[in-house]
């Protein structure tokens, strides 16, 4: 037996479907508006997951552009006809609209990390689709949307089979079950003579669940179990919240496991914020005497630590990716070399600055999953701006309305109010050259808000009060005791012993940008002379979050670079060393 610690994936991981083909398990989750679209993890064990690689092409033109938010490929559902992989999901282009403007795409693989077929195009009744597979016959299940002035936006699901071939419909759609609370996410599976309908139940917030319904036609008339199979919608006390959209899976020995998404809480001031967005988790199910599904533990809350009869098969370290790849993500495209070149300067990656950081378009930005509370991120920049309309640095992201970025841009002479285009030398109209500055922001749906601005003198060094809480070395060794009572500025001249020197950037000389966050708090710096130095204040990381604001937001935070140039798109800034390290705890 194994003991798996949930979430299994940690970070953002929402909408798992998962899929047993011998002794591996493989789960397909979303991506929705991020690169590569529709990743993919396997396991032997249940507990260690690695991963396998996503759905090449699940796109058509592999863009995203201009799709909202939170739109993007959502739910996927993978399945096995015993000679192939299967996966279908709905790429949604408009969201929070009666419309949802969606297509339904199927595409297929002989192997989970091969080569997936181009996509075709099905019925697209509504958004997270299923298939299922029986005799030789093929079904797609979906959600009905019902867009009509009094309609219901989730008004049933339905079937319809599908010609295995040509993925034509074969006869007409049928209505399998309608509901008052909201239903979604179907998924089917037949046992002891009966269809089971698995479905989410409640949307996918803290009134999350899966609830299960049977018949023993596949077109019904279906019967819904009179409990929940999984809710924490009783208690927000559980540590695993937002459990929902499941799916059932049997095990080789004829077990079964229900996959999930989950969140793990943060209890701040402002309420309850999910900043790793919704993760992917397993459960052990048992079936009753009447022949319905039941958490092995009893209940229908969500265990964080679960048996599983499988026997332990450790994963060695992840290597760090050589190229772009996984756990890199981007916005909207892939990752393409006349943007973001790791080749022009071997060990670094090479961004070229598009759009500003709102754009649904063209945004430069690399970033990678926070999958813990307690993080830490930081880079090694080297630019050169000479227009307030070019910047680079370290970004914390969850999406356009909600982010905090350090970056090194150009600022007016000191004193020299801001008065539009102005550019360093001789070419604007300001009185002077201008200055080199890192700038501190965030963003909400409020706006844009400076936070700071710290020069970067032309002798290199760069001004400023140490926080001791924050004053390590590059090689990791605090300096000193760390007193958490020292509160204000410390003399800037302390320096550490780190065994190499890096220094504020100018005129392209190289500076590291780091940010740790602890919970709901996120605080950004430099290092000088081998010291962390503090830039602004701590910052509300809850605001990066599922639950903050007024629109809906499905994804999870990210830590990243990103670069812009608003004028010419020819701006150019190096990176080096980024680390992302997530602490359990």
């Amino acid at each position: 037996m194994t003991v798996l610690h949930n979430p299994v994936l940690r970070g953002f991981a929402p909408d798992p479907s998962m899929v047993r083909v011998g002794d591996w398990y493989y789960v397909a989750t979303s991506s929705f508006e991020w690169f590569p679209t529709i990743p993919l993890h396997r396991s032997r064990d249940l507990a260690h997951w690695e991963y396998a690689g996503h759905v090449r092409g699940a796109v058509p033109g592999d863009s995203l552009a201009g799709v909202p938010d939170s739109g993007g490929v959502w739910a996927p559902s993978l399945s096995w006809d015993g000679e192939r992989f299967w996966v279908t999901y709905t790429v949604v282009r408009s969201v929070g609209t009666p419309y949802f403007d969606l297509d339904t795409y199927i595409s297929t693989a002989s192997r989970i990390g091969g080569e997936w077929s181009t996509p075709r195009r099905v019925a697209s009744h509504g958004f997270d689709p299923a298939l299922f597979h029986e005799d030789g016959r093929l079904w797609l299940l979906n959600l009905q949307n019902d867009h009509r002035p009094g309609g219901e936006r989730f008004a049933g699901i339905v079937a319809t089979e599908l010609d295995r071939q040509t993925l034509e419909p074969v006869g007409g759609t049928h209505l399998l079950l309608q509901h008052d609370r909201l239903i979604e996410g179907p998924k089917l599976l037949r046992r002891d003579g009966w269809y089971h309908l698995v479905l989410a139940e409640g949307g996918t917030g803290w009134e999350h669940g899966v609830r299960v319904a049977r018949s023993k036609e596949l077109t019904g008339p279906y019967e819904l179990d009179e409990r929940p199979l999984l809710t924490t919608r009783d208690d927000p006390g559980v540590p695993l919240q937002k459990a929902g959209h499941g799916e059932l899976v049997e095990t080789a020995d004829g077990q079964w496991l229900l996959s999930h998404l989950t969140a793990r809480p943060l209890h701040t001031p402002q309420g309850r914020r999910c900043t790793l967005g919704r993760e992917t988790a397993i459960q052990a199910v048992t079936w009753d005497g009447e022949g319905w599904p039941r958490l092995a533990q009893g209940g229908w809350h969500p265990a964080a630590e679960v048996e599983v009869p499988t026997r332990p098969h450790p994963l060695p370290p992840a290597a760090p990716p050589e190229d772009l790849s996984w756990p890199w993500s981007t916005l909207r495209e892939p990752p393409d070399p006349s943007w973001a070149d790791t080749t022009s300067r071997p060990g670094w990656i090479r961004l070229r600055g598009r759009h500003g950081p709102e754009s649904r378009w063209a945004a430069s930005l690399l970033a990678q999953r926070l999958t813990e509370h307690h993080a830490e991120a930081e880079v090694t920049v080297e630019a050169r701006p000479v227009t307030f309309t070019q910047a680079a640095g370290l970004v914390l992201w969850y999406n356009p309305e909600a982010y905090l970025a350090l970056d090194l841009t150009w600022g007016e002479p000191e004193g020299e109010t801001q008065r539009g285009q102005q550019w360093r030398g001789t070419r604007g109209r300001g009185r002077g050259p201008g200055r080199t500055v890192l700038s501190l922001v965030e963003r909400d749906e409020d706006g844009l808000r400076q936070v700071t601005v710290v020069d970067v003198p032309a002798d290199g060094r760069m001004d400023g009060p140490v926080d001791r809480r924050m004053q390590e070395s590059v090689d990791g060794r605090v300096e000193g005791p760390v007193d958490p009572r020292v509160d204000g500025p410390v003399d800037p001249r302390v320096e550490g012993p780190g065994d190499r020197r890096v220094e504020g950037q100018v005129d392209g000389r190289p500076v590291t940008l780091g940010v740790t966050v602890e919970a709901a708090e996120a605080r950004f710096w430099y290092v000088r002379d081998g010291v962390r130095t503090a830039v602004g204040p701590a910052l509300d990381f809850g605001r990066l979050s599922d639950d903050h604001g007024s629109r809906l937001r499905f994804t999870g935070a990210m830590a990243g670079i990103h670069a812009r140039d608003l004028v010419d798109a020819a701006f150019t800034a190096d990176f080096t060393g980024f680390r992302l390290t997530c602490t359990p705890g």
